[in-house]
């Protein structure tokens, strides 16, 4: 099978940088050098923060490390909760750290995010566990929030906006699926059509799933098994065309819209996963970006 690539020349030359930090077999190697690799690659893609923006970290629960964005404007009581992707392995606050302050800036919202537990160490449901309890602390004061996440992050957003609805828990104005690993099954679409894709393997997939080890039919691990989506906050959901994702972000969206969820969805054609990281040197990851932005708005009222 011819190997899918895409052809913008932007996306090429980011994941050629990626690979400079974190080769494609970076899985093969110990957690701690996958860990060093990837906080390599993150600063590589470092970026200056907005003016005016402040931060602040703190800890709820006595243990769980959250980091407040504040913008120099601030147009909403709504907040965004993000959680960070890193296949529940690596990753940090800092990981995200210019991501998150460029979309609480763009958003004119503040924004919270988390370092939950990882895998292996860690293996589910405590990164779960970890976001569950950060949405209800945040949530304690009344303030609606629109809860965010990329990859792995998109699916502990997905799972914790299930249980939510489970445990009647209101308040969540929308949820923010960026690339999102949902729980497909590994052999047919995009897993099958994008195995070999740039950035991200189904066989990366897969060592990502070992390595959380949630249980392969509870819904809030794997969202796309849920047997009834109705009810559930409006969603903005993006995916990127060359990833073996992609499929999982499709089919959740046309769950969710078949539910009578409102649902804005994109799949980005030229991108491949972790294009977030590409915002600033490649054209279809700067517009995936403003749309991003223009998605985080609309469900925190500041469009």
């Amino acid at each position: 099978m011819t190997r899918a690539i895409p052809t913008e020349p932007g996306i090429l030359a980011f994941h050629k940088r990626c690979e400079d930090f974190y080769p494609a077999d970076a899985i093969d190697a110990s957690i701690a050098q996958q860990r060093q690799w990837y906080d390599a690659l993150c600063a590589e893609f470092d970026a200056p923060s907005p003016e005016g923006l402040t931060r602040q970290d703190e800890i709820v629960g006595g243990r769980i490390p959250l980091r407040r964005y504040r913008p120099a404007a601030i147009a909403t009581q709504t907040r965004v909760f993000y959680i960070h992707g890193g296949g529940f392995v690596v990753g940090s606050l800092q990981s995200h750290d210019a991501i998150c302050a460029e979309l609480a800036h763009a958003a004119k919202a503040e924004l919270v995010s988390v370092d939950y537990r990882l895998a292996p160490e860690h293996v589910w449901p405590a990164a779960f566990d970890d976001c569950f309890e950060v949405l209800k602390s945040l949530l304690a004061d009344g303030r609606p929030l629109v809860i965010a996440g990329d990859s792995a992050g998109g699916n502990l957003a997905a799972g914790v906006v299930l249980k939510a609805r489970a445990e009647a828990i209101g308040g969540i104005a929308g949820q923010v699926l960026i690339y999102p690993g949902l729980g497909g099954d590994l052999v047919s679409g995009s897993y099958s059509e994008m195995a070999q894709a740039p950035g991200l393997s189904t066989a990366d997939v897969s060592y990502y799933r070992d390595m959380l080890k949630a249980p392969a039919d509870n819904a809030f691990a794997h969202p796309l098994k849920a047997d009834e989506l109705s009810g559930l906050p409006p969603a903005y959901i993006t995916s990127a065309h060359f990833d073996p994702l992609r499929d999982d972000a499709a089919h959740y969206a046309q769950r969710l819209i078949a539910a009578g969820v409102n649902v804005t969805y994109r799949d980005e054609a030229q991108m491949i996963h972790a294009w977030l990281r590409a915002r600033h040197m490649s054209e279809g990851a700067r517009e995936g970006f403003l749309n991003l932005c223009r998605g985080v708005s609309g469900l925190v009222g500041t469009l």
